[in-house]
């Protein structure tokens, strides 16, 4: 809650310092940027390089996590496949002339409906497990090593995953629940680093950069993934991404560091900018409040609208290519390219969603929280209403593949409104905070796609209307909650003093 008037600790309706010449509504880092007479650079800047590494490193995580959804199709034997035949009936054969023959030498597998449910789901079994940890092994050790190893590892056990299939159904499952043991540090060590390194009038613009590669890495990795499947083998699609995975690291490793003072090679003015920006918002406490983190209704509303949003967002990352294909009846190769595309809207969403969001704080004047829950309104409401329209439009392939689009494309304003929230809140907790709130918000991926496997046995438009109704559900309750309770200022007990005035 605000404070008396005029001492808001939202960087953004903070009063002027004596002798700053800086107007009310204005953070002090404005200041800081232009501390000793030199202004603090964008390109090419320490913080905007971490950012676009971040990017890469993200694009990559996305890419290990989402081929499987595409190789899963091509690792089924067509007699076990969740579809009967039963979408003939429906809609027509819709597929593009192929002269190139496809190449049919992949192992296939006998895993019926509800095994492939499993199996796309386990990885969430594993990423549930590291959020909290991480987040907290991030504050005490810092975000690089943990965000490193986790993507390495991830990579190490993509590589591993032909070896798992050809072993059994549950060796596989073991190995996507490793990948997710090592993604789930990923985000909470991101949120632990940006909380040193991400001035709060730059903090939209640095976390949609960083955070926006997630979408490009789905965009990218379904239509590469369908035709490496179409022209090679499905197991290439493992050795590829899990290569590139491993190389990232390295250079992560090399150029990286948890904070401005540690980086090499940051210019003085840029470390100046970022730490006197920061200097009112951090806590110096060693120990974490765990039971004012847990009663804080502010949180909860970050909760809601993660889990909220990720049911809707899972599901179709999960499941979009079997819609396409067994719904509107896409080949192999074109499914991969339009199940990318709803992905490459939000990418684009979100990194200017980033520009505007900071745009409006610092030279509108709206206040945090006011922009957080515009921007989560816009980015869970639309996705609601046009994903619902998609159950509706029957064969009509370009509706369906457009509202989808449209649907997913709105999301990416999430990511300016609660997905960084945290940072709002509580800076010198945001990797724990984000590992609760990211637990909480990977239970939908674990039970949305195998619910949805379950309520799609026949594979008929009714039945995915379904699926698409609960979810529209789901996403505006939680945009409600949200709007109502959540908050944009430095929390009382996330700051240093709050446990010297206590009692």
């Amino acid at each position: 809650m605000a404070t008396e008037a005029g001492e808001d600790r939202t960087p953004l309706l903070k009063e002027s310092q004596p002798g700053t010449g800086e107007r009310s509504g204005r953070a002090p880092c404005v200041a800081a940027s232009r501390c000793h007479g030199a202004a603090v650079p964008t390109c090419c800047s320490a913080r905007y390089n971490l950012a676009l590494l971040a990017f890469f490193g993200f694009f990559l995580l996305y890419a290990l996590r989402v081929n499987l959804s595409v190789a899963l199709v091509d690792m089924v034997e067509p007699n076990t496949s969740i579809a009967k035949n039963t979408t003939s009936n429906v809609c027509p054969e819709h597929s593009s002339t192929i002269n190139v023959p496809r190449n049919t030498t992949g192992e296939k597998y006998s895993w019926d409906a509800d095994t492939q449910g499993w199996i796309l789901g386990s990885f969430f079994y594993g990423y549930i497990i590291t959020q909290i940890p991480g987040g907290y092994l991030a504050s005490k050790i810092g975000g690089k090593l943990l965000l490193g190893f986790g993507i390495f590892g991830t990579s190490v056990f993509t590589l591993l995953t032909p070896l798992a299939a050809n072993l059994g159904v549950g060796y596989l499952i073991a190995v996507r629940a490793l990948e997710g043991l090592g993604e789930g540090v990923t985000f909470p060590a991101m949120h632990s680093m940006w909380s040193s390194w991400a001035p709060p009038l730059e903090r939209s613009k640095l976390l949609s950069i960083s955070y926006a590669g997630a979408q490009l890495g789905t965009v990218v990795s379904l239509p590469l993934s369908g035709l490496i499947c179409y022209y090679m083998n499905w197991i290439y699609v493992f050795y590829i991404f899990g290569a590139l995975g491993v190389l990232w690291f390295f250079f992560w490793m090399w150029l990286v560091s948890d904070t401005p003072e540690m980086h090499r090679n940051i210019s003085h003015p840029e470390r100046e900018y970022i730490l006197s920006s920061l200097k009112d918002q951090l806590s110096t406490q060693k120990s974490v409040p765990w039971r004012p983190i847990l009663e804080s209704l502010p949180l909860w509303a970050i909760v809601v609208a993660q889990f909220s949003y990720n049911w809707t967002f899972y599901t179709l990352l999960t499941l979009l290519p079997t819609y396409m294909k067994e719904i509107l009846r896409f080949d192999a190769q074109e499914n991969g390219f339009l199940s990318a595309l709803p992905y490459f809207g939000c990418w684009l969403c979100i990194i200017l969603s980033g520009q505007i969001a900071d745009y409006l704080r610092e030279k509108q004047n709206l206040s945090t929280v006011c922009v957080r829950k515009c921007f989560t309104l816009i980015g869970m409401i639309g996705p609601a209403v046009f994903l619902v329209a998609a159950g509706f439009i029957g064969c009509d392939y370009a509706l369906a593949v457009a509202f989808v689009t449209i649907s997913t494309t709105l999301g990416g304003f999430c990511t300016s409104g609660y997905s960084i929230n945290h940072l709002d809140i509580a800076p010198s907790y945001a990797g724990i905070l984000l590992g609760i709130t990211n637990s909480f918000g990977t239970i939908p991926g674990m039970v949305g796609p195998v619910i949805a496997k379950n309520l799609t046995h026949n594979n008929t438009v009714e039945e995915w209307q379904t699926v698409f109704y609960i979810a529209a559900s789901i996403n505006l309750f939680g945009a409600i909650f949200f709007a109502l309770f959540a908050s944009g200022e430095v929390q009382d007990w996330a700051v240093s003093g709050y446990h010297l005035h206590r009692n």
